[in-house]
């Protein structure tokens, strides 16, 4: 406990870096997408940061949060679904993928992981789009709408509350996504600097990057 007090005292926190990420339903499609920048509070170190991670052939994960929590929790998921993969000899559904986040997350719930993940794939056996968030002590949120996650929090609701529609085509979903993730990041001083959306489909998966303000 006072490891934990002592982190948050000292300014190094899931805000610390500054995140925005979003993922959306459609019609037999997800999308899930995020900006690019890595920061010290206001102080930007890149614009190309990686916060979207590929965790099976239509499974991925957002992780906004210390850079560095990021980078390492994002490589024991990979470990441990690889593994379970060649254990299982089948495709790790989403819903199993979520359990096994929260697992990890609340294991370390004394000493967390700064990252509060988003969930966005399809169910290898049907395709059934699937959705979710958890806090950086695991608990789970799944929806059949919309999530958000990082220090561009509240604006991302907004965006999302208003232009979201339910059963939206992949076109409509890239749209929807991008225009709610540009707008919104363009209120937080701690995220933005360009993003990136990938588009999960049954058959393909689209990764395109937006171009954003860069001040």
């Amino acid at each position: 406990l006072m490891f934990f007090e002592n982190y948050l005292s000292s300014g190094i926190n899931a805000e610390y870096g500054g995140a925005s990420i979003v993922a959306m339903k459609g019609k037999n499609c997800v999308a899930i997408a995020a900006d690019k920048r890595l920061g010290i509070r206001f102080q930007t170190v890149s614009c190309d940061f990686q916060k979207i991670f590929p965790m099976g052939k239509k499974l991925f994960i957002g992780l906004p949060g210390l850079a560095t929590d990021v980078m390492t929790f994002a490589n024991e998921l990979k470990f441990h679904t690889n593994l379970y993969n060649l254990q299982e000899n089948r495709e790790l559904s989403p819903k199993t993928f979520l359990s096994m986040v929260s697992n990890f997350l609340y294991k370390r719930r004394f000493g967390p992981y700064f990252v509060e993940p988003v969930v966005a794939g399809l169910d290898p056996d049907t395709d059934e789009p699937f959705i979710a968030s958890t806090d950086l002590i695991g608990c789970p949120m799944v929806t059949d709408d919309f999530v958000v996650s990082g220090t561009c929090l509240e604006q991302l609701y907004g965006m999302c509350e208003t232009l979201y529609k339910p059963d939206q085509n992949p076109d409509e979903l890239f749209e929807c996504i991008s225009q709610a993730l540009l707008n919104a990041q363009d209120r937080d001083a701690y995220s933005g600097w360009g993003g990136v959306v990938y588009i999960i489909e049954p058959n393909k998966i689209t990764k395109r990057d937006l171009k954003a303000r860069m001040d």
